[in-house]
């Protein structure tokens, strides 16, 4: 197995086009690279060394098991004991409360020195650099990934979106077209999670818009096929660089020319 440093993640990253001074949302899979050699530690490194303190560096770090047992998130745990859970799960902490499935590299990102991470209790970001206090401040409950929300600001800044070994099923910024798409199906569901009010914790309930990202696969399909995506190697890992407006703006319309 060969062994990938920093220097060749920097390298890869190059090829890519990733800059200095960019703004990037990053999702990555460590399995899917390989070995590096030191880790998350070095993927980070190497993308903070890429963009500079001028840059800005987004990851999600999404905690949501912080959801109702009803939708799906706590499945080994039996419907007669929901309630426990509904009583007695943590109230988020964007300080302590981990990250859910977010890959070795999110987990690290989070408690960064310098990252801020937003307040929302299931869907939060967190975020390092020039822009990180602006994309992660006033993440509202209802508001998860639409305009205003840090994928929204992230889009005014005209960042870019990177996909390092991973598929277009993780690319949370196809959620806002999710939120600026008109399709016959959109409708918005409520959700629940531990959060802090008035120093007591409460199990607080809030509407959202209903997404479940089953058709980002095709969409990131068809998008490769007549948009302007990157791509390279790096160890077992495709990576994939690609401005983020192009791709929202692509996926609305193909959500309201697709989706049912």
């Amino acid at each position: 197995m060969k062994v990938i440093t920093k220097a060749d993640i920097k390298n890869a990253l190059a090829e890519l086009g990733l800059q200095r001074g960019d703004a990037v949302m990053v999702h990555t899979s460590m399995k899917e690279i390989g070995y590096v050699c030191g880790g998350g530690q070095t993927v980070i490194e190497a993308l903070i060394e890429t963009v500079g303190e001028e840059g800005t560096i987004m990851m999600p770090t999404q905690s949501w098991k912080n959801l109702d047992p009803e939708v799906g998130v706590h499945w080994v745990v039996d419907e007669s004991d929901w309630d426990i859970i509904r009583e007695n799960w943590p109230a988020y902490d964007k300080a302590i409360t981990p990250t859910n499935t977010m890959g070795s590299v999110a987990e690290m990102f989070r408690t960064w020195p310098g990252a801020k991470r937003s307040d929302h209790p299931a869907r939060s970001v967190a975020a390092w650099g020039k822009h990180a206090a602006y994309l992660t401040e006033n993440h509202d409950l209802s508001n998860i990934f639409g305009d205003g929300s840090p994928i929204g600001k992230l889009y005014e800044l005209d960042g870019k979106v990177l996909l390092i070994g991973v598929a277009y099923d993780k690319n949370t910024s196809i959620h806002l077209a999710d939120a600026r798409a008109e399709y016959p199906s959109k409708h918005t569901s409520v959700e629940h999670s531990a959060v802090m009010e008035n120093g007591q914790r409460v199990w607080k309930a809030y509407e959202t818009l209903f997404v479940d990202g089953e058709d980002f696969q095709d969409i990131g399909r068809d998008f490769e096929n007549s948009g302007d995506v990157k791509k390279t190697l790096l160890g077992d890992a495709t990576l994939r660089l690609m401005n983020q407006r192009d791709i929202v703006d692509f996926a609305v319309d193909w959500i309201e020319k697709n989706r049912k």
